[in-house]
């Protein structure tokens, strides 16, 4: 009877993603990614808020933050890019009806899992200090960033395999489980925030560390519920240590589509590490930018989250070789992504000074404003290019969407952004314009996603009957 109602489920699921129409399948799917991505830029914006508001040393802590940033980022690319490969490739595999590789699959994203967390944990053992000291000189500041940093790094299995997890439900079309997870550690972390913080009831005042222990333990809170999500409900393939077997195979097949996704992940937290020194001159400056980029992180991961349900959907119509369901996966992928832009774009513009305000942002407060008002043009730019990336990844436009990320991140942003440092050194301009380089950036990238996205119609989709 068990079976008979596992094989139902199976079936629902299976025909949801076959039959169900595009649009309504990707607001069903992308809404619960979409929270889920919001939710995960909470951790950030929470634990600056209540570190913001410390008695004593809340600047410091504040650009400590800032500085650790760009490595919180990069841990979380390599689990969520390990885990876009997964969810494309385990998405096409059962679209295939191929229950056996599927279970391969999934074992093997978890067998990487663990080699991400044994280096996440040697970094955070041996590579913490020369990391922060590298971005400052302030010894409260490098205090405080190791002591954070190192909570992070020692206990990252959490985020490492809820991200796996999150996208293992996902690929099944099980976007709400992951959502659920998602919802478990924000809570935990923001109950935990301000007892760990500040010291309340029996819990000692424990500052910067405070805010770490209550994000790891968020993190693992969502990366247990998640595991006993999979194991209960992923019954379209089998489960076991058998399919952790490292296959060299599934391997490759899953960072073929995960690698563009890891580096353009990991490329963020580049670009934003080099920001950190080009602003080195200018610590308020170099704090403003760390806050705006966790407002801007909450904005783009609604992007994210979208093209977590852009990229299965499509992926599973392009295994189908459904050209109609591929042009709908497309075409409402990019009316969505613009229309959650258009939402970001406002609530930044019409709300900088409450942003300003939660932050405590002290001398930083007036290089946030001007950096919410400039760089917000951008979101609309970004989105799309965001949703493009998604639309590759399901057609195996890997590069493509590598090309993307190297332009957004590296080739453009950081040269544009040096040569404008240069001219407010010296006094010449103001620090707006340094983040004037990020809409033209957003802007050139965009223009080349639609040549991108041109020619893979024309080789991939419109060749399909």
């Amino acid at each position: 009877m068990e079976e008979m109602d596992k094989n139902k489920e199976e079936n629902r699921e299976r025909n949801k993603m076959k039959d169900m129409p595009v649009g309504k399948l990707m607001i069903q799917m992308g809404i619960p990614m979409i929270l889920s991505m919001a939710l995960q830029a909470v951790y950030n914006i929470v634990d600056s808020a209540f570190v913001g508001n410390m008695k004593v040393g809340s600047e410091a802590a504040l650009n400590a933050l800032t500085l650790v940033f760009p490595v919180q980022m990069l841990m979380v690319a390599v689990g969520i890019g390990t885990g876009v490969g997964t969810n494309a490739l385990l998405a096409r595999t059962l679209g295939q009806g191929n229950r056996e590789k599927a279970a391969k699959v999934a074992g093997n994203s978890l067998f990487l899992g663990v080699i991400i967390y044994v280096v996440c944990l040697l970094f955070g053992i041996f590579g913490v200090k020369a990391y922060i000291s590298s971005q400052t000189v302030d010894a409260e500041v490098l205090e405080m960033g190791v002591s954070y940093l190192r909570i992070c790094c020692v206990i990252s299995f959490g985020i490492i395999f809820f991200s796996l997890f999150e996208k293992l439900l996902q690929a099944t079309g099980r976007s709400l489980y992951s959502t659920i997870g998602q919802v478990v550690g924000a809570v935990v972390n923001i109950i935990l925030d301000p007892i760990m913080i500040y010291g309340i009831g029996p819990c000692p005042e424990m500052g910067v560390k405070g805010a770490a222990y209550a994000t790891v333990i968020g993190q693992v809170a969502s990366a247990v519920l998640l595991l006993i999500f999979h194991m209960k409900l992923n019954r379209e393939f089998g489960h076991g240590p058998k399919y952790m077997k490292p296959n060299a195979g599934v391997i490759k097949e899953i960072y073929a589509i995960g690698l563009p996704a890891i580096i353009a992940q990991a490329l963020m937290s580049i670009m934003v590490y080099v920001m950190n020194l080009i602003l080195k001159f200018n610590p308020p400056a170099q704090t403003a930018y760390g806050l705006f980029y966790k407002v801007q992180q909450f904005v783009l991961f609604l992007a994210f989250g979208l093209r977590d349900a852009i990229t299965p959907i499509i992926a599973f119509a392009y295994g189908m070789r459904s050209k109609k369901r591929i042009q709908d996966g497309i075409k409402y992928g990019l009316i969505y992504t613009i229309a959650l832009m258009i939402l970001g774009i406002a609530i930044t513009e019409i709300f900088p000074g409450a942003f300003a305000m939660l932050f405590n942002a002290g001398q930083s407060r007036e290089y946030f404003i001007a950096a919410m008002r400039v760089i917000s043009v951008s979101f609309l730019f970004a989105g799309i290019n965001v949703a493009y990336q998604g639309i590759y990844q399901a057609l195996d436009g890997g590069l493509e969407s590598l090309v993307i990320s190297l332009l957004r991140q590296l080739i453009i942003i950081l040269p544009l952004a040096g040569i404008f440092s240069l001219f407010v050194r010296n006094g010449q301009m103001g620090v707006s314009l340094i983040w004037w380089a990020f809409p033209i950036t957003e802007i050139i990238s965009c223009f080349v996603g639609y040549v991108f996205l041109k020619k893979i119609r024309k080789n991939r989709v419109d060749v399909l009957n």
